[in-house]
């Protein structure tokens, strides 16, 4: 079935190929990244479950996804959810071919993005969101219809919520010459439609010419490309001329496409002269690549010939994900960033209203980056003459920031600021000024640093940024998965416009601990409060005032947003309190919501009205009250876990494995994790000393599963048979594993004093809202043992909280 070639594999019409490694890490996300050749139909399925040797889609009734490239005897790009086609579309640049092509696809919760070149995310083709995702899909088979498909460098790539991995780099083992690999990316990257080939000898914002051969041709060129380039001949003032008669116009003309463009070819009767040229201006890359053909031809005893044409490349010592100017060509880097600092042959001095002088820049510069500038600059108005610009409503700092990135290619922020506002207003200034690279690497820093405090603001600026569709919806996850920390640490949320707030009320990932959290979010944002405030509070404020007085314009909004809060997963005492408020009386909506739900729980459903109402069906992604009532009760999250989620009996969950208990010492007779979860006293548990950041602690820690997550409220630990009681330590709560969140911390806490006693903390403050998948307890201080102070000793710990 599948014939495996020391470059690639082939799959035989009809089949599929499964291998091991072809598997998201996280079920729902990830990025295959292939080669493949075809006369069409190139198909890649992703399932929940591996295929067999005998698979193939079209007889699949199990979920999966599959898109074909090529479909429709190579003409259209076809995306099935399950058998059914739900995208069929024609002309979008992803078709197969009998050579090999180079194709990416990316899956995140149901956004399957599409695109060709070897590098992810760096040349969109195609993007199609599933309004109900499977989140389940982890497996990747290459698949064919019914001719052979052959696939090669197939990676399977992983998508985390900040797609770092996506954004910087892909793990390729190559099979191809590398000047084959530089073409297809050349070829596959269509992000810039702009660039410095479109100035080479053109009059259009040049400063100095060349005069050249014996008729004494003119020959445009820009200064501060040509110094950057190697070392010409300008003067210190006025309009240059460069003469040339003794070099012919072809020369030059291959010199200039070589620093313009990166590449040349010229006759090889012209060699010599174009190496000398290139001597006398010091393009010294030019020259070695000149004087190595020349050396070949002697070597092999080669005369010239007039008829050939010899091609030279500019040799590329960049990274390869780099497609921006100034990169692949044989301009320093080093030297613009000189001449923008000092202003060397600047044509231009850039204001800003109300601020002044900005920096002295290069016309031509700007406009190489931002077709918007070279419009400016060409357009025959007065800034086209004029040496100033003056702009108006542009943040200072961002703006230097943007001309320094056009001089570099590389946006180099200093550590604090990506947080920060800058990035967020380079991000605007790109979308405004059209320059798609920077837009690209701001939403990578954003990315990266996005974090449940950022989520708002960048909200904020983004939402109504087209082309931001990516982070604008990882914002939304973000926001939607720790909804209860992002309505409580800030108030920002209620600057959100109401399309933005409604699309996260909606988010089939909106993770809350309860729905009366829902209500008093939208009541906050509709009333614009400066502090979060429930619905007793704007019950009272009701007594006082008028709905269109309270919440203002947003009142309106307010009926739209209240149907997304379901109320009748409220406690039924709760709404009876709610219909009793001024909320019922004065908001129709509200009263409707509020009656619904009782007659729901008074009078029950059919199955029939719960599937047309999503008011009445319990949220995916909603949490567990598991609550604690007492020390030592059977309501914690380890005893739930042990009846395998209130299914069956109580089995320890480590001996189950369904949790995975670890101590900071081995596992020996004293150091069992089995009995951190165990209901029966053991004399004699600890957890030994290590050294961890050069101190010494000990800890216990607990993992819940990788499908799951706990807001942790309240925690128990019971001391062994010992008097080595703690007296310094902190609950602590990760989602990884190693950067640790302190949830409570313990000084001199005098709480457990006798042997084998129960002792349990509540667990307060912001950082308590956030959901975690790891917990540890880590001894921080020495204990009252003074003759082994390290050892952690306790024979049971369990978690309360909502548990997802």
């Amino acid at each position: 079935m599948v014939k495996k070639h020391e470059k690639f594999l082939t799959v035989a019409p009809f089949e599929c190929a499964w291998r091991k490694e072809l598997r998201f890490r996280e079920a729902g996300r990830g990025c295959v990244a292939f080669e493949a050749f075809a006369h069409n139909d190139v198909t890649v399925v992703f399932r929940e479950h591996a295929g067999s040797q005998h698979y193939h889609y079209k007889r699949d009734s199990s979920p999966h996804y599959t898109v074909i490239f090529g479909s429709h005897r190579n003409k259209r790009l076809k995306i099935e959810v399950d058998g059914k086609t739900v995208v069929d579309v024609e002309g979008v640049g992803l078709c197969s071919s009998s050579a090999f092509q180079s194709y990416w696809i990316s899956i995140y919760d149901g956004l399957i993005s599409i695109g060709n070149g070897r590098y992810p995310f760096q040349n969109f083709v195609f993007q199609w969101l599933d309004s109900n995702p499977n989140c389940n899909i982890q497996y990747v088979g290459l698949s064919s219809w019914d001719k052979h498909v052959g696939y090669r460098n197939v990676s399977v790539l992983p998508l985390t919520q900040n797609h770092i991995s996506l954004w910087k780099q892909v793990g390729y083992r190559e099979c191809d010459e590398e000047e084959d690999d530089m073409e297809e990316v050349e070829e596959s990257t269509g992000e810039e439609m702009w660039g410095l080939e479109d100035f080479l000898e053109s009059w259009e914002l040049s400063d100095v010419f060349f005069i050249v051969g014996t008729q004494g041709k003119p020959v445009p060129a820009h200064k501060v490309i040509l110094a950057a380039s190697g070392h010409f001949p300008f003067s210190s003032a006025g309009e240059d001329i460069i003469q040339l008669q003794e070099y012919s116009f072809l020369t030059l003309h291959a010199l200039l496409q070589y620093i313009y463009t990166g590449k040349t070819q010229i006759p090889e009767l012209e060699l010599v002269s174009l190496r000398d040229l290139s001597s006398q201006f010091e393009v010294t890359s030019l020259v070695k690549q000149c004087e190595r053909i020349v050396e070949n031809c002697k070597m092999n005893k080669k005369s010239f010939d007039s008829g050939t044409n010899v091609e030279i490349s500019y040799p590329n010592p960049l990274s390869p994900y780099r497609i921006a100017f100034p990169c692949r060509l044989p301009i320093s880097v080093q030297k613009l960033k000189q001449f923008y600092s000092a202003g060397d042959y600047s044509d231009l001095d850039v204001y800003i209203e109300g601020y002044g002088l900005i920096a002295h820049s290069h016309k031509v510069i700007m406009s190489l980056w931002s077709i918007p500038f070279m419009k400016m600059f060409t357009n025959g108005m007065n800034e086209s003459t004029s040496p100033q610009v003056c702009l108006r409503e542009l943040p200072p700092e961002a703006f230097k920031a943007m001309l320094e990135f056009m001089y570099s290619g590389e946006l180099n922020m200093e550590e604090g600021t990506s947080s920060g506002t800058l990035v967020l207003q380079m991000l605007l200034l790109a979308d405004q000024f059209v320059i798609p690279v920077l837009q690209h690497e701001c939403c990578k820093i954003l990315l990266e640093y996005l974090s449940e405090d950022s989520v708002c603001s960048i909200l904020q600026v983004i939402s109504s940024v087209q082309s931001c569709k990516v982070i604008a919806e990882s914002c939304k996850r973000k926001f939607s998965m720790n909804f209860d920390y992002c309505t409580s640490a800030s108030m920002d949320f209620i600057l959100l416009d109401e399309a933005t707030f409604m699309s996260i009320l909606q988010h089939p990932h909106l993770t809350v601990t309860s729905e009366e959290r829902v209500l008093n979010a939208i009541l906050s944002w509709g009333t614009q409060a400066k502090e979060l405030c429930g619905w007793d509070t704007v019950n009272q404020m009701l007594t006082h005032s008028t709905p269109e007085v309270l919440f203002g314009q947003r009142l309106e909004s307010i009926n739209h947003l209240l149907p997304f809060v379901r109320f009748p997963l409220m406690p039924y005492d709760l709404l009876e309190k709610l219909e009793k408020t001024s909320l019922t009386k004065s908001i129709p909506m509200f009263a409707f919501l509020v009656k619904e739900a009782i007659d729901h729980l008074e009078f029950g459903v059919t199955r029939a009205k719960i599937d047309q109402n999503s008011r009445l069906v319990h949220r995916i992604s909603s949490y567990k009250d598991l609550q604690y009532i007492c020390d030592g009760d059977s309501n914690g999250v380890l005893y739930f876990v042990g009846t395998s989620y209130g299914e069956h009996q109580w089995v320890n969950p480590v001996v189950a494995k369904r949790i995975s208990i670890t101590a900071s010492s081995p596992i020996s007779r004293f150091t069992d994790p089995k009995v951190m979860a165990s209901r029966t006293y053991q004399g004699t548990s600890f957890a030994g000393p290590l050294v961890e950041d050069g101190k010494n602690c000990s800890w216990w820690m607990v993992d819940i599963g990788e499908d799951h997550q706990l807001i942790c409220n309240h925690y128990t630990l019971r001391q062994d048979g010992s008097r080595a009681f703690v007296r310094h330590w902190s609950l602590q709560g990760s989602l990884d594993g190693r950067t640790w969140t302190n949830l409570r911390v313990h000084e001199n806490d005098q709480t457990i004093c006798k042997p084998g006693q129960f002792a349990s903390w509540i667990v307060m403050g912001l950082d308590a809202l956030l959901p975690f998948r790891f917990f540890r307890v880590v001894l921080t201080g020495p204990t009252t043992d003074t003759s082994e102070p390290w050892k952690f000793c306790i024979c049971f710990l369990e978690l309360y909280g909502y548990f997802r």
